[in-house]
């Protein structure tokens, strides 16, 4: 199999593209070569900006793949854009959309992909709406072999999944944990959420491409193994070895906070239940079988992380923010046990 991937090196694609290579097929990255050494000289590398449409036009001409996966599109402006450049040059188009896109509020815990997709919190979701809507145009007028996948929380080993973290991700959460400092949960820390390690995805992926059966189709790629936040951060504090001192935070007041955009990643996303049901994914590729239990997982990335100071990017402005929203949460509390009734 002839695949090109744009993108191919982040937290999702990077498994993937381990995985097609121990397959032994020819891979193709289209991107600006700032991580392709991690596939050590093994994919043929088509150096450019995928915005440069021009450019990569030329660079892929007489160039025809079996797959094509855009792992970096988020509005409908780069889809067109892809259906220009590959609609003639792939038996398949692999998009990626995100498990954010369905309804919020959910009208049931459990979600497939009939589901339906709207998400007003969040632009993010929206614009992943309007993609898919579009791709759909394109199969249905003109033929264009797309597939959608829709990944939830993925994550690998540079990156701890949290529910609530500053701009520079999840380092000074885990600093805070380490350091016996109180850790922000949202809500009350009981909303289930599926955690899926990029390995697991890879299988799930790597099973839909050249899939005819996927062709026209959005599937769902996630582990089987529901959480609740409190174990999440649990599970994290255990694997460090230290006590979590939780505080749990409504997630309506950390959205009007001011500080941090969290409307559309928690109102919008992580604090609603989300639970799959991977039957469709396991209808088209048999076998898939999630092997990554969260405490394993998280194992493999606390150790990579607190291996590599490049890892470790200090968020003071993000730490002191944590240190105010619990005071004034606190100092609530305190207020109002300490009032007096009123005669």
């Amino acid at each position: 199999m002839k695949a090109l991937f744009i993108g191919g090196t982040g937290t999702i694609s990077a498994a993937i593209s381990r995985n097609v290579l121990a397959k032994g097929w020819e891979l193709y990255l289209l991107n600006r070569g700032n991580r392709n050494n991690l596939f050590s000289g093994k994919v043929t590398e088509i150096l450019g900006d995928i915005n440069n449409e021009a450019d990569v036009a030329e660079k892929i001409r007489g160039l025809q793949f079996d797959v094509v996966a855009d792992f970096i599109t988020f509005g409908p402006a780069q889809i067109e854009r892809d259906f220009r450049l590959f609609k003639d040059k792939t038996k398949q188009y692999i998009a990626l959309s995100s498990a954010s896109a369905y309804q919020k509020p959910l009208s049931n815990y459990r979600i497939s992909e009939s589901t339906p997709l709207a998400n007003p919190f969040w632009e993010y979701s929206r614009n992943k709406i309007a993609c898919e809507e579009l791709l759909l145009s394109l199969y249905r007028n003109y033929g264009f072999p797309i597939t959608i996948v829709r990944p939830s929380h993925t994550y690998d080993e540079r990156s701890v999944p949290l529910g609530v973290h500053g701009k520079y991700g999840s380092w000074q959460v885990v600093k805070r944990i380490r350091e016996g400092k109180p850790v922000i949960i949202h809500g009350d820390g009981t909303s289930l959420w599926t955690l899926t390690h990029n390995r697991d995805f890879a299988q799930g992926f790597t099973g839909l491409m050249g899939n005819s059966h996927a062709i026209g189709e959005a599937v769902q790629i996630t582990s089987d193994e529901t959480l609740t936040w409190n174990q999440i951060y649990e599970t994290i504090a255990r694997t460090l070895e230290v006590p979590l001192k939780a505080v749990h935070i409504a997630s309506d007041f950390l959205a009007q906070s001011g500080t941090y955009n969290f409307r559309g990643g928690l109102l919008g996303d992580k604090a609603h239940s989300m639970v799959f049901d991977t039957a469709k994914l396991k209808r088209l590729v048999p076998g898939f079988s999630p092997q990554v239990r969260f405490d394993q997982g998280i194992r493999e990335t606390l150790a990579y992380v607190l291996a590599h100071k490049e890892q470790q990017k200090d968020d003071p402005e993000f730490d002191a923010w944590c240190d105010k929203v619990i005071a004034v949460q606190d100092q609530a509390v305190k207020d109002i046990l300490e009032a007096k009734p009123s005669e």
